[in-house]
């Protein structure tokens, strides 16, 4: 498993680990309340993973898509209509897949393992340390 990036990051108390199909991990500090979308999106610089997530969260496209671990996927909350609807357009969907703008961070979903599906990952730059 990586290093937790963001550690000092004031009320990070949660983390989740996030993966590419091609090898790369890393595991990102998070805060209650938000998208496991927003988080690999603003950890991106440092994570060197990041998210197409092209509307931003509106679920008004598939680009944010991603595969929950196993062991995570009966603790996240049932999938809506609108959720179906834009997986039917995305490619290489699982039946782990989900949209991750609609998973939103709790204690229950501390320590969430998704990977990255190859259609939504965005190539990042790390910063230099």
């Amino acid at each position: 498993m990586a290093t937790p990036l963001g550690s000092n990051r004031e009320g990070c108390v949660m983390q989740i680990h996030v993966n590419t199909t091609d090898g790369r991990s890393a595991t990102l500090d998070a805060l209650p309340g938000f998208r496991v979308m927003e988080i690999i999106r603003d950890w991106s610089s440092e994570s060197g993973i990041g998210i197409k997530a092209e509307c931003g969260g509106a679920c008004a496209c598939a680009t944010c898509h991603v595969y929950v671990a196993p062991e995570w996927t009966a603790k996240l909350p049932d999938m809506l209509e609108e959720e179906e609807d834009r997986l039917d357009e995305a490619f290489d969907v699982e039946a782990n897949s989900r949209l991750s703008c609609q998973l939103l961070m709790s204690e229950e979903l501390d320590g969430l393992t998704v990977t990255v599906a190859p259609d939504a990952v965005l190539i990042v730059e790390r910063e230099a340390a």
